[in-house]
């Protein structure tokens, strides 16, 4: 509660979270720390449903709005739009009118979706609704290799989205760890070419007081690399992306959430196997 405090206080504005998260956990501590007085309203709130089917869908927004402890979101994107029947099914099966019906109740503003694992789902699903928003992993390697920002990206401007990004050094605590021992580039250079990027803004992991500062220290000096910095940058870790191995999002199910495995019949056998 303190870091969320004080990432407001820095000027951190945008929060972002998701039905599963830690089982609903990480919306109820984030709805205690936005019940304190006047923080909801320096807040741009966004967080994920995982339901597909109209049911489901109006059933995780009610959760989410009682775990906030508010009664509007600003955002409301549909998560994990990674497997190539996603598209379909939230058309089909109804959870887009259910996030349709809740903006017009007044519940929600804006509507978006997420995803992580490769760029054509994204552009898909773009051309089946005017959304708001469109959230996905920006990062150097991601240039190279299965590429959201020169894919997805150009397909979001073209439809009227604006671009969330994500996963600026590889994504979760082990990944970022990796990122950044087998040497592809420092935090700063990681986060500074992800905002240099096309997006409205980046969704940065903040798991203690040393990272909150370290990433308020960048945002507050942020200046946008330049087009030789940008390519230099590139150049230097192609090497490193071609095979996907820092970008697992992309190149392997095990970053999928439990609740979208399951959603798909996916045991957690076959996603090791896979």
């Amino acid at each position: 509660v303190a870091i969320m405090h004080a990432a407001l206080d820095g000027g951190i504005t945008f929060f972002d979270n998701a039905w599963d998260y830690h089982d609903g956990a990480s919306e109820e501590l984030m709805g205690k720390a936005l019940a304190h007085p006047g923080k909801r309203r320096q807040c741009f709130l966004m967080t994920k449903c995982c339901g597909r089917d109209a049911a489901t869908v109006q059933q995780h927004l009610d959760d989410s709005l009682r775990r906030l402890r508010t009664d509007v979101l600003d955002l409301v994107q549909i998560h994990e739009v990674n497997y190539d029947n996603d598209p379909e099914w939230i058309i089909e099966r109804g959870g887009l009118a259910a996030l349709l019906a809740a903006q017009k109740a007044g519940k929600v503003r804006f509507l978006g979706f997420t995803g992580h694992k490769a760029p054509h789902i994204h552009i898909d699903l773009l051309g089946r609704h005017p959304w708001d928003t469109v959230q996905m992993p920006v990062n150097v390697l991601d240039y190279h290799y299965r590429s959201f920002v020169r894919q997805a990206v150009p397909a979001a401007q073209a439809a009227g989205a604006a671009v969330l990004g994500m996963k600026s050094l590889g994504g979760g605590r082990q990944q970022v760890a990796r990122f950044i021992s087998a040497g592809v580039c420092t935090p700063e250079e990681g986060i500074r070419w992800a905002l240099s990027q096309p997006i409205a803004s980046l969704v940065v992991g903040i798991d203690s007081r040393q990272v909150l500062e370290q990433n308020l220290r960048i945002g507050q000096s942020f200046t946008p690399m330049t087009a030789n910095e940008q390519s230099a940058l590139q150049a230097r870790v192609r090497h490193l992306a071609g095979d996907g191995r820092h970008e697992t999002f992309k190149s392997t199910q095990l970053h999928d959430g439990p609740y979208h495995r399951a959603q798909h019949g996916l045991t957690e056998a076959e996603v090791v196997a896979l």
